[in-house]
């Protein structure tokens, strides 16, 4: 298994499928994106700062910790964001442009 959550309960919810860079993953209706992902794999993304991997901080909307990108490259936040099927979400921003530019 190479994710970080493991579901302990709820496991009679209907599946959907998202796509997380390219490849098609279950998840559970009614699940956020964060813990659709990291049911998965280890991490949401690479931070922007250079300083590692980050797997979602607060947990609740606040930080900007579980940022993730959709391939026309608008920004969700993983920990708010309610999966639905067919969900197609990458783990890096798909263009320079899709951070904004506080220099």
């Amino acid at each position: 298994m190479s994710g970080r959550f493991v579901r302990m309960a709820e496991q009679h919810r209907p599946a959907v499928t998202i796509v997380i860079d390219g490849r098609s993953y279950s998840a559970m209706q009614g699940d956020t994106l964060l813990v659709a992902v990291l049911s998965h794999v280890s991490t949401l993304r690479q931070s922007e700062f250079g300083d590692g991997a980050r797997a979602g901080f607060c947990l609740m909307g606040a930080c900007q910790d579980c940022w993730m990108w959709t391939p026309e490259g608008e920004r969700l936040r993983a920990c708010t964001t309610e999966v639905i099927s067919g969900m197609q979400v990458l783990t890096q921003a798909p263009t320079e442009d899709a951070w904004p530019n506080c220099g």
